[in-house]
């Protein structure tokens, strides 16, 4: 298994969102990327300037951030042609490494704008370093910058920032000073969601477990199906006791609270989310709680009540 650390730089309608193309509101211009072996040591580089098609004139605010010259794009590639020879840099058997979420969203976006085969037919596994980073050094997630985590490391400014290769150069060498056990915290690119039960996606990690939906037509469809309404124990999958019904405050986040026997107090969140074909889907997650965190949900949970009590 092979390690694609990858940033990529867009630009984005000079004249604002109410020009944007809204099947591609940031096209790619640059792709960089380190590959890593399964020792995390480098064995390969990838960096190519993209020729646009779409936004022609670089928006002056993104200009002044990765300083790219709209001279430099004229005589670079196209899109199908950098990507044609990225995915080959790749491999087959690797998995991408970014620095936060958005680098895989925008890159499948393009690959579909521009007519190119999808990278996959449902979530893709990833590692967000910017989150790992964050849960090592701090125990739970915080957008950082890039700069702050090589600057928390001590690690040598050799090369410039905000530049595609040199964002994934970087990224490289922060996810190489991770814990072992925290580059094993995957993350899931949903632009492709599930398209049947069978490829739902299913996974335990050390503290907690994941469940991600296929596509349904509403919420409550969704939320009236039984694997998705389903608050048992992932760890023995004994039945349990159910202590607080599934609620929520905000329509898009669920909780529920069960009781295992042998386990103890299991949360499960479910987020409603919506994919790019229009479709809700939902993420699960299942994690063994403590009485405390128990009674903080059971609290927000009376509060629920209260506030949906109708007026006399």
């Amino acid at each position: 298994m092979n390690y694609i650390v990858l940033d990529l730089e867009w630009n984005q309608s000079p004249s604002g969102k109410i020009y944007s193309n809204k099947s591609l509101p940031f096209e790619i211009i640059e792709i960089g990327a380190v590959k890593l072996n399964s020792c995390f040591k480098e064995i390969g580089r990838f960096s190519e300037l993209i020729k646009p098609r779409v936004y022609k004139n670089i928006n002056h605010i993104i200009g002044n951030i990765i300083h790219i010259e709209e001279s430099e794009l004229k005589n670079a590639r196209s899109f199908k042609e950098v990507m044609d020879s990225f995915l080959e840099f790749c491999g087959s058997n690797y998995i991408f490494c970014t620095w936060g979420s958005l680098d895989l969203l925008e890159l499948q976006r393009n690959m579909k704008y521009f007519g190119l085969k999808p990278l996959s037919k449902g979530p893709i596994c990833y590692i967000d370093v910017q989150k790992i980073f964050a849960l090592q050094t701090e125990g739970k997630k915080y957008q950082h910058t890039l700069e702050y985590a090589v600057d928390y490391f001590k690690i040598k400014k050799d090369i410039s920032f905000h530049r595609a290769f040199s964002d994934a150069y970087y990224t490289a060498k922060v996810l190489r000073l991770i814990k072992r056990k925290n580059r094993k915290k995957l993350s899931f690119d949903t632009y492709c969601i599930p398209e049947s039960k069978k490829e739902e996606v299913h996974i335990a990690f050390d503290s907690y477990y994941k469940y991600i939906s296929r596509g349904f037509g509403s919420k409550s469809e969704a939320m009236h199906d039984e694997e998705i309404s389903y608050c048992g124990c992932y760890l023995c999958k004994r039945k349990t006791t159910e202590i607080i019904p599934w609620f929520s405050n905000n329509s898009k986040h669920y909780y529920c609270v069960s009781m295992c026997k042998k386990h103890g107090f299991i949360k499960c969140k479910n987020r409603i989310r919506k994919s790019e074909s229009g479709k809700i889907y939902v993420v699960k997650t299942m994690k063994k709680i403590s009485d405390e965190e128990k009674d903080i949900l059971m609290e927000k949970y009376r509060k629920n009540l209260i506030s949906n009590i109708p007026e006399a």
